[in-house]
């Protein structure tokens, strides 16, 4: 017995320091859109390959696999359920990592930094064609990925398997069924009624003037109530807003808009939420499956139920309103709480950039790149062809196409990192997010009260006993399940939906 737990001991160890060099080439990732000066790129790409490699060394160690396999060896019972599941977790990646050559793992790290940059100057000039190289060697590299892990006829399942483990293209495609057929009808409709008051003269609230410092205190102030811990964490600026860090280093940025403060409050709650889900891992268990997520799809579920479910609530409104007032009482001189309320709630017909997207048409946005991504990975789709099939697809869903590349095709960060597959992360996560907050409002009476008066911890409380503390024992399907007693699907998000904007 001693042996075996010796032998488990050293997996934790050796799976620690996997955990700890990742977390440096996190950090790195993020100095480098938040801080890096521009003549520092090449040299930011070389710091990101060298740590990929030794990363990938430690992870494919022979000292790891063969306290793996002693661990796999132990008499049964010899290791309780947890050091199980972190021992299947870790066969898992191990067997994953062993069979990818350092020298891809460097290439892919040195292009992700590249093409970030590359996109970045794109972006700015609506230029696809001068991006495009970058993302077809990134295709190419997930291909070559896919041939070594024994992916080589679906390509795409394992750009998805990565953000979630165990789905596939095909489990995505029959839930996006189903929630297309409830959607696209209750879009059309909503839409209908929001031109109906446009004709009538019923513009939007502008929201105009906000000073920029005081936006950020505001948004510190708001993401800190809700439960985000600064102890172990900071607020920044990035082109596109993101969350890096695990355990007691979590690094948030956002953007800001003196005409648009709706718009870092809610990049950064949403950021923020998926923050609180890093903080309520378990920290003794670092490294390990059961300090990990349970997959993107769940991580989306956090960050969305705070921004969307909570966030644009009345309830939160009513907390939040004096607090926005208070900060900008120019601007906001005559304007109800009503209005406020409308204003974040606000239904966009049209709109073509995906995080502005209201609830209402922002899984439109992510069936859009699923079908794409899907063609790409199929050969049904060349790069060059993208900005064509962008445009016309968003025609179909949107009833308009964008006025240029910046707002179409070149307008989010994840293709320059190569995270193909993980868009669909985002309208999972609302799936679960809305059966998660259905399953809150049965089992927490008065929780939308305690919003009103600011008072969050009743619901973190809740999530980080049945979402955030159990890791990666269960994906997020399985999770699902267990917390709402019913499969993930389409129909409580459809309802939510038709509840808030029908």
């Amino acid at each position: 017995m001693a042996n075996e737990l010796a032998a488990y001991s050293e997996l934790r160890a050796r799976l620690k320091r996997v955990h700890v060099l990742g977390s440096v080439g996190g950090l790195l990732g993020w100095d480098e859109q938040v801080n890096l000066p521009p003549a520092a790129a090449a040299q930011r790409g070389e710091q990101m390959a060298l740590v990929a490699e030794l990363v990938h060394a430690e992870a494919t160690a022979p000292a790891l696999g063969a306290a793996l396999a002693a661990c796999e060896a132990a008499p049964a019972g010899a290791l309780d359920e947890e050091a199980s599941v972190v021992v299947a977790a870790a066969r898992r990646d191990f067997d994953r990592a062993t069979k990818l050559p350092a020298e891809l793992v460097s290439e892919k790290a040195r292009l992700s930094s590249e093409a970030y940059h590359a996109w970045a100057a794109a972006r700015a000039a609506r230029d696809f064609a001068a991006f495009a190289p970058y993302l077809e060697k990134h295709l190419a590299l997930a291909r070559r990925e896919a041939e070594l892990l024994g992916y080589g006829e679906r390509p795409y399942d394992l750009a998805i398997d990565r953000h979630d483990p165990g789905l596939t293209a095909a489990r995505i495609d029959t839930l996006f069924t189903e929630l297309r057929a409830g959607l696209v009808p209750l879009v059309r409709r909503i839409d209908a009624r929001a031109e109906a008051a446009r004709a009538r003269g019923e513009a939007p609230l502008a929201l105009k003037g906000f000073d920029i410092a005081a936006q950020r205190e505001l948004v510190r102030r708001v993401t800190e109530r809700i439960g985000f811990d600064y102890g172990r964490g900071r607020l920044d600026v990035s082109l596109h807003p993101f969350c890096e860090g695990s355990g007691d280093d979590l690094r948030l940025t956002t953007r800001f808009d003196a005409d648009n403060p709706l718009d870092a409050l809610y990049s950064s709650i949403h950021e923020a939420g998926h923050g609180m889900y890093e903080q309520g891992l378990p920290r003794e268990h670092a490294g390990t499956a059961l300090a990990q997520a349970a997959g993107m799809a769940a991580h989306e579920s956090q960050s969305r139920l705070w921004e969307n479910q909570v966030a644009r609530s009345r309830a939160f409104w009513r907390w939040l309103g004096p607090e926005l007032r208070a900060a900008f009482p120019g601007p906001l001189a005559g304007v109800s709480e009503e209005q406020l309320h409308a204003a974040a709630n606000a239904v966009e017909p049209g709109g073509m950039i995906r995080v502005d997207a209201d609830e209402v048409h922002y899984n439109l946005h992510i069936l859009l790149r699923f079908d794409l991504e899907k063609r790409l990975f199929a050969g049904a789709l060349r790069v060059a062809e993208l900005p064509a099939a962008w445009d016309a697809l968003c025609e179909e869903l949107f009833g308009r196409r964008p006025a240029h590349a910046g707002e179409g095709v070149l307008q989010d960060v994840h293709w320059s990192g190569g995270a193909f597959g993980y868009f669909p992360s985002y309208t999972l996560g609302n799936m679960m997010a809305a059966q998660l907050w259905a399953a809150a409002r049965a089992r927490l009476a008065g929780i939308e009260e305690n919003f009103s008066r600011g008072e969050f911890g009743r619901l973190l409380g809740w999530l980080r006993a049945e979402v955030h503390a159990r890791g990666r024992r269960e994906d997020a399907f399985a999770l699902t399940r267990r917390v709402t007693g019913e499969d993930l699907g389409a129909k409580a998000l459809l309802a939510y939906l038709e509840e808030r904007y029908g």
